[in-house]
This record gives C-alpha cells, sequence and structure tokens, in this order.
C-alpha cells in the first residue's frame, strides 16, 4: 500500500528524500491531480556546482520523472548579497559578469540531468536577478518589509549561530531570507510555481516564502526538504581532504570523481544509490544486502551510475577501465591525474601536495613516515627524496590503495 496517492511524494519517499513537508496532504493531492512546477535555488558563487548539491539537482529530476515542472533557479541577484546559513563569515563579492560566467558553466551539468524545453513537464532555468535588480529599495520596505519581524528573523538558526558565535552579520545578508521569501512569491506569479524544495537547512527560508506568498497574495504553496546529508562516518557530504568534489569537469578530473563514489563508506552504498541512481529499487535492495568484499561490486556500480549521469557515458567507461587498470594490474591508466615534473626534478612531499593527494606538505611528511606514500609500488621513506625524469619518462605516485597519479617528465 503506497504512503501517498501521488507518484511525486510515493517516488520522493521511497528513495529517501523526504524530511519535512509544510503541508503533505495538500501537496498529495495538488499533485496527484495536476502537474506541479517545483523549484530549487543554487547560488552562483563558483564555476561548479559540488557534490553536496547533487541531491537538490536529483530531486528535481525525480520532479521531472513524476510528471511535473522542474524550474532551476540561479541566485544571480541573492548572490550578490550572501546566503548566511551554515557560513561562519561574509562572502566575496562577485562582479555581475563573473556570476554570469558561473551560472553558464553550471548549466552544462543541469542539461545532463534534466530535459528543458517549452513543454508543461520541461524544465527551465531562472536567473532570480531578473526581478531582484528591478526591485525598488522603497517599495520593497513598503510592500514586503511589513511581513517580516525582526523578532522572527533572529530566531533563523542562519542568524543565531552567527551572533552566538559574536561573528559579523552584515546588514547586507540580514536581507537575505527576504529576498529568498520574494523569490517563491515572484515564481508563484510568473510561472504558477506551487513548490520550493531545498535542504533542511532552508527550512526557515522556504516557510518565510510560503508565508509571503500566502500574505500578499492569497495562494497556497508548498515547501519539502530532504534530510541533511551525512557520510556514514558523520563527515559532510562533498568535502574531502583534498577539497570540494566538484561537479563539472574543468574543476575535477572524471577519474577523481568516480573515485569518490567508489570509496565510499560500505555503510552508504544502499542510500547514496537510491539518492543517486536511477536504478530500480529492488535491483538496490539486492546490491545493499551484499556483505564483505562483494560490497565492492555495488560500490563500483554506484561510481559507474553516477558519473554516467553527471559526465556521461565515455567518462564513466574510462574510469573504470582506469581504477581496473590501476588496481589489478599495477599499472597506469590514461585517466589519472598528471603532474609535469621539470628537468630539477620534485622531492616526493611535494609532489604528493602538488597533485592534491595531501593539503600540505606537512601532511605529505606526516603520511610518507606512516608508510603510505610508494613510487612505482615501492615505499617511499624520505619526504625530501628527489624524483627526476627525462623528459616523456612516466612514474607511478600512490598513496594508500585508492589514491594514484602519474609523474611525467617534461
Amino acid at each position: 500500500m503506497s504512503e501517498f496517492q501521488s507518484d511525486l511524494l510515493n517516488l520522493l519517499s521511497e528513495r529517501g528524500y523526504i524530511h519535512q513537508i509544510t503541508d503533505a496532504g495538500a501537496l498529495d493531492a495538488l499533485a496527484a491531480k495536476q502537474v506541479v512546477p517545483g523549484y530549487i535555488g543554487f547560488d552562483a558563487t563558483a564555476p561548479s556546482l559540488h557534490v553536496g548539491s547533487l541531491v537538490q539537482i536529483m530531486m528535481l529530476r525525480r520532479l521531472q520523472q513524476s510528471g511535473h515542472k522542474p524550474i532551476v533557479v540561479m541566485g544571480g541577484g541573492t548572490t550578490k548579497v550572501g546566503d548566511p546559513s551554515g557560513k561562519d563569515e561574509s562572502r566575496k563579492m562577485l562582479t555581475s559578469e563573473m556570476i554570469d560566467e558561473n551560472i553558464a558553466s553550471i548549466r552544462t551539468v543541469f542539461e545532463k540531468l534534466l530535459t528543458f524545453g517549452d513543454g508543461p513537464t520541461d524544465a527551465i532555468m531562472v536567473n532570480n536577478d531578473e526581478w531582484l535588480s528591478q526591485l525598488g529599495y522603497i517599495e520593497l520596505l513598503r510592500d514586503v518589509g511589513p511581513h517580516f519581524t525582526i523578532n522572527r528573523m533572529l530566531t533563523f538558526d542562519s542568524v543565531k549561530l552567527r551572533l552566538e558565535r559574536e561573528q559579523p552579520l552584515t546588514f547586507l545578508e540580514f536581507n537575505y531570507m527576504i529576498l529568498q521569501a520574494y523569490d517563491f512569491r515572484e515564481l508563484s506569479q510568473r510561472y504558477a510555481c506551487r513548490l520550493q524544495m531545498g535542504g533542511s537547512d532552508q527550512w526557515g527560508n522556504i516557510v518565510n516564502g510560503i508565508e509571503l506568498t500566502r500574505r500578499m497574495d492569497g495562494q497556497e504553496v508548498f515547501g519539502l526538504t530532504t534530510p541533511l546529508l551525512t557520510t556514514a562516518d558523520g563527515s559532510k557530504m562533498g568535502k574531502t581532504a583534498a577539497g570540494a568534489v566538484w561537479l563539472n569537469e574543468e574543476q575535477l578530473p572524471a577519474y577523481d570523481f568516480w573515485q569518490y563514489w567508489r570509496n565510499t563508506d560500505d555503510r552508504d552504498a544502499g542510500r547514496f544509490l537510491r539518492l543517486f541512481t536511477d536504478l530500480p529499487l529492488d535491483e538496490i535492495a539486492r546490491l545493499e544486502a551484499l556483505e564483505g568484499s562483494e560490497i565492492n561490486a555495488a560500490k563500483v556500480i554506484l561510481a559507474n551510475e553516477v558519473t554516467k549521469l553527471v559526465r556521461g557515458e565515455d567518462a564513466a567507461r574510462t574510469a573504470e577501465a582506469t581504477a581496473a587498470q590501476t588496481f589489478a594490474g599495477g599499472g597506469m591508466g590514461e585517466d589519472l591525474p598528471v603532474l609535469e615534473v621539470s628537468a630539477e626534478g620534485v622531492r616526493a612531499g611535494a609532489a604528493c601536495t602538488a597533485i592534491g593527494f595531501t593539503a600540505s606538505n606537512g601532511e605529505a611528511k606526516r603520511k610518507i613516515a606512516e608508510g603510505a606514500v610508494k613510487i612505482d609500488d615501492h615505499t617511499v621513506d624520505d619526504p625530501g627524496m628527489l624524483i627526476t625524469l627525462v623528459p616523456g619518462e612516466e612514474r607511478k605516485l600512490s598513496l594508500g590503495k585508492k589514491k594514484h597519479a602519474i609523474l611525467r617528465g617534461v
């Protein structure tokens, strides 16, 4: 027996996306009856989103798969202000040109995961700068300001945490929640948008938008959030010792992206297969039940499926072949990251840091002391060891069993 009557909420529920819904019964009835346009907002602070945003992108994909209309809102306007949620400090200001370049770059990933067009369930991408930049300050204060109380705004976690830590929260950032709420109202008017989705840290912002839309227009709209996504060891999704796991190829090679998923904690394999792939649930249940070293097969499938969706079929195939070649044959796959070494050579510790295996030379020194660093499968015991190569010569640099790179003489 299905928990919901609509395909949308059944799909989101059985794959583990639902944390909170503002009025589940009413949203379920609406989604069973008509096409529901729904949106998620994304900042444009970098040329790529990272893996932490992938669960939101997949929610828009699920929205479309169940017969509804995804609206991707790029925060060209709000990026100029800065979302204080989860931040300890103010963000750097970007020019309009930089923001536009970032949006164009980010769009390439959405085009792989959503079908864009003019049809009733085709996705659209809009930039909130279109309407936010047109707002007059006095008009905003007069029309929107009365619907927000400072008392209430001070209770939101994004504001409270910064104040408790005695870290500056600028008036500019304090306005962010008003602008995000205004987005929902504007999307409701322009595109008949009835649903805003987001991570659980956005609940307060989403509820603000729902209340503003109801008060100004008398329109009923809904909010739905996903659980806060952490890995089994408690760390935040999409962050590694080497930095963010970017979705775009230009920011992170396909092999590294594939490896991130292959290295998933065994305990996360089933959950990630449900959230980040289109595999049928009964197949996921079978993979999730694998034990011992067999769970590795499930993680290879996870890596292949996610890489296929985000980077394309060829990237997934090449990354898997590179991994098989590197691990099984002790060889050097062609898709491994490459560090070019000049005639002067490079120290072993510095090579680890330059290729991104370690965050600092101090960490590299520790890893070498632990015996974790190898060159051509021979353990390195001196971080100061000089590696010299003739032009065209290649050697394999490894950290542990899972990180490999090519040192190439130039």
